[in-house]
């Protein structure tokens, strides 16, 4: 395996003082001594609940080449016999390595926030540039403070491309991680109540994730939701950051990256999309509405970095979205099959109406019904209670035959819900567990969602361990 750095490079980038017999490189970097690949180096981040120097020597035993530590944490470490590079500050030596790895590259760099859609849209453009280049991006969200320098000290100095995402869950926490990630492209794919609890309200949102303009490379370019309530203010504030270069997408007659025409299947998406200029026909492998927003976005950033358009279209037909956020599976129930739809990943209004939209649209087998299976959505503040509720016009406007709901803050779904459906509440997320495994049957479509906090995945885990995927290959559809 080819070093990522040579211990020339990492000394010099971190200023680390040499401990030891050092090795001639590194192949990878890692913060976790449980996924830790031999060659790596160890890097013993102190955060919230654990500090990295308690598992050094389980980092050294997982084979380790290298450990990072602190100055202060050294005389803790006491007479382990590895090589070491000594720094005052282990996250601080993370971020000047990150740096260091955006100063060497030549690669063409997209950072993508917002409040619904980043991962997907980071997925969607690591697989899209994966099929034109050598590209780069985190295998899972890493987006925050950690997260974003970790990913740059990761990238191959060969890379042709790299996506990043970035997230915040309060003002100025963008800022300094695009100013590390320097991108030349900046997509922003929609403001929605995401975090509310820690804003006055959406334009305090879209302020915070207009710092993703900030770090722009110059001429670089600000890709924006034409379609979003906040388009004028979000491109007023890339302006203002000194972006000359602001381009939309979406269905807006003015967007520069255009849905021309579209059709929603259950299982998928076809359309029509001029991206500047030039008419696209393409398919999209997972199905919604949002899913074509996102692509928009795809292609406009995959234009703007020099990409073929056209490998770049072909490549959404196979695109298929991670678990957690919206990833299907047909599971094998002694009756027939049922459908599962996994979005259990996350949850704030916009994707909760989007991921009902497509429950909606779902496809059932004989007697099958549609049943939603919804958790809270944290972090809403005070608006919490009024969010909840406002999803009863939205599931009353679908053909959805059951409703399942868990969690304090669903208590006000479950008092607004009228129609001529079937509701159950449960305080938590163990006590819907029985209730249900006793409700599914054969032919049902089943979607699950949640913000991640409230344990919704292992509502996912008990159909998939009871009724196993009838593939090994998860469905795209």
């Amino acid at each position: 395996m080819s070093l990522l750095w040579t211990m020339e490079a990492l000394v010099a980038a971190t200023d680390g003082r040499p401990l030891g017999r050092l090795p001639g490189g590194i192949t990878g970097i890692s913060i976790d001594s449980r996924t830790l690949a031999p060659g790596d180096a160890f890097f013993a981040i102190t955060g919230d609940r654990f500090d990295g120097h308690d598992f050094a020597g389980a980092a050294m035993a997982a084979g380790a080449a290298l450990l990072v530590v602190s100055e202060a944490k050294l005389p803790a470490l006491g007479r382990l016999a590895a090589p070491m590079l000594v720094v005052p500050d282990v996250l601080e030596a993370l971020r000047a390595l990150g740096a260091a790895a955006r100063a060497r590259s030549k690669a063409r760099i997209v950072a993508v926030t917002g409040s619904v859609g980043k991962t997907t849209a980071k997925e969607m453009l690591r697989h899209a540039l994966g099929t034109v280049g050598s590209v780069h991006a985190a295998d899972r969200s890493f987006n925050n403070h950690w997260g974003v320098p970790l990913t740059l000290a990761r990238m191959p100095a060969d890379s042709d491309y790299a996506v990043f995402e970035i997230g915040m869950n309060h003002a100025g926490e963008i800022r300094p991680l695009v100013k590390l990630v320097r991108p030349h492209v900046a997509i922003v794919t929609l403001i929605a109540a995401a975090h509310l609890g820690n804003f006055k309200n959406l334009d305090g949102i879209a302020a915070a994730k207009a710092e993703i303009f900030e770090g722009l490379e110059p001429g670089g370019h600000a890709v924006i939701n034409r379609d979003d309530q906040r388009w004028k203010l979000l491109s007023r504030l890339a302006g203002q950051a000194g972006v000359e270069s602001v381009l939309g997408f979406g269905e807006h007659q003015r967007a520069q990256f255009k849905l021309v025409k579209c059709k929603l299947n259950p299982d998928n998406s076809t359309f029509t999309a001029k991206i500047a200029g030039q008419e696209v026909i393409a398919k999209m492998g997972a199905p919604g509405r949002h899913m074509v927003q996102n692509a928009l976005a795809v292609m406009g950033a995959a234009h703007l970095v020099g990409a073929d358009l056209a490998k770049v279209a072909m490549a959404l037909a196979e695109f298929a979205p991670d678990e957690g956020r919206g990833r299907r599976h047909a599971l094998a129930h002694p009756d027939g099959t049922l459908t599962l739809i996994d979005e259990s990943y996350n949850a704030n209004p916009a994707s909760m109406r989007a991921a009902i939209r497509l429950l909606d649209a779902a496809p059932v087998g004989e007697r099958g019904r549609r049943i939603a299976v919804l958790g809270d959505m944290l972090e809403l503040g005070a608006h919490s209670a009024k969010l909840h509720a406002g999803l009863a016009e939205a599931i009353g406007e679908t053909g959805i035959d059951v409703v399942l709901l868990a969690g304090p803050e669903m208590k006000a779904l479950a008092d607004s819900l009228e129609g001529g459906f079937q509701v159950e509440y449960r305080d938590s997320a163990e006590a819907l567990r029985p209730l249900l495994m006793k409700t599914v049957r054969a032919g049902d479509a089943v979607m699950i969602k949640s913000s991640n906090g409230m344990g919704f995945a292992r509502l996912v885990a008990a159909l998939t361990t009871t009724y196993p995927p009838r593939a090994e290959r998860p469905m795209t559809a």
